[in-house]
């Protein structure tokens, strides 16, 4: 089987046209991604390319400095919570031991229960449900969320009429007991 020159000249002629052209869409579409500081001039192939250095290098500085400013929010956010109480409407009590903490507050027929603590400790939320529970609270709402290695719950529940007594300073009470006895276990 012979080969033509003119054939194979031919092949790598579209070959390489294809290739050219292939890289032609690339370019356009890599300069259609970057802003353009300068007028609609028509700028050189080797100008967009510096362009879009520029500009990747600009946003790789500027997800550095994103990624700074959360860490000291978090960080911020993290001691400020240790040290924030509630405002309002009465704090009931505030319980912390090194790994958990717990705050209390009554509101009406309304209780709010936030518990912070360790990944470890998880149980105290269900610990906590179970005192409110046995205490006559019905629970409205649950939620919790997670930064780092700390868990933040927050139980919203209602006392209700026919519970006896003062049911928030019992419920704090027994959450203190149960803070101090588990904290101190581990």
């Amino acid at each position: 089987m012979e080969h033509c020159p003119s054939s194979s000249r031919a092949d790598r002629k579209t070959i390489e046209k294809n290739r050219r052209n292939q890289m032609k869409a690339l370019y356009s579409k890599l300069n259609s991604l970057v802003p353009h500081q300068r007028s609609r001039e028509v700028t050189s192939l080797p100008d967009q390319l510096d362009d879009a250095v520029s500009y990747i290098k600009k946003l790789q500085t500027n997800l550095e400095k994103m990624r700074e400013k959360k860490e000291s929010l978090m960080g911020a956010e993290k001691s400020g919570n240790n040290n924030a109480g509630f405002v309002g409407g009465g704090v009931m009590g505030g319980l912390k031991s090194p790994q958990i903490e717990i705050e209390i507050q009554e509101m009406g027929s309304a209780l709010q229960v936030v518990l912070i603590t360790g990944l470890d400790y998880q149980f105290m939320f269900n610990e906590s449900i179970r005192v409110l529970h046995e205490e006559g609270a019905d629970i409205v709402n649950a939620s919790f969320s997670i930064v780092e290695d700390t868990i933040f719950h927050t139980i919203h529940s209602k006392i209700g009429e026919s519970a006896p007594g003062p049911v928030a300073a019992r419920i704090s009470e027994r959450l203190k007991k149960l803070v101090n006895g588990r904290a101190g276990s581990f």
